[in-house]
């Protein structure tokens, strides 16, 4: 299985697309909806760490690959954390 390299413009590309997801998330939701910069910070730094590990070479034991899925992984559930909050206006369990 070959993988294709990114190009910093790829990159920046995601890293947008990870902040546009994340505006997205923000606008679908109730008007009064709270700025969440850590969890918005949060997101980027996953998207880039997602964009770094699929940079970097495969031969790693599939630890490259598993450490992949949890990163997405981690992506919906901030995600989900986000919309959580913005729909009970940030009061509930941490």
């Amino acid at each position: 299985m070959s993988e294709s390299k990114m190009t910093r413009r790829d990159l920046a590309a995601l890293a947008a697309g990870g902040a546009l997801a994340v505006g997205m998330v923000g606008a679908a939701a109730t008007p009064a909806a709270a700025y969440q910069g850590n969890m918005e910070r949060a997101m980027s730094a996953l998207y880039q760490a997602l964009a770094s590990l699929r940079e970097s070479t495969p031969n790693k034991g599939g630890h490259r690959e598993k450490a992949m899925e949890l990163v997405q992984q981690a992506i919906a559930e901030t995600q989900a954390g986000i919309v959580f909050a913005d729909e009970h206006g940030g009061d509930g369990p941490q």
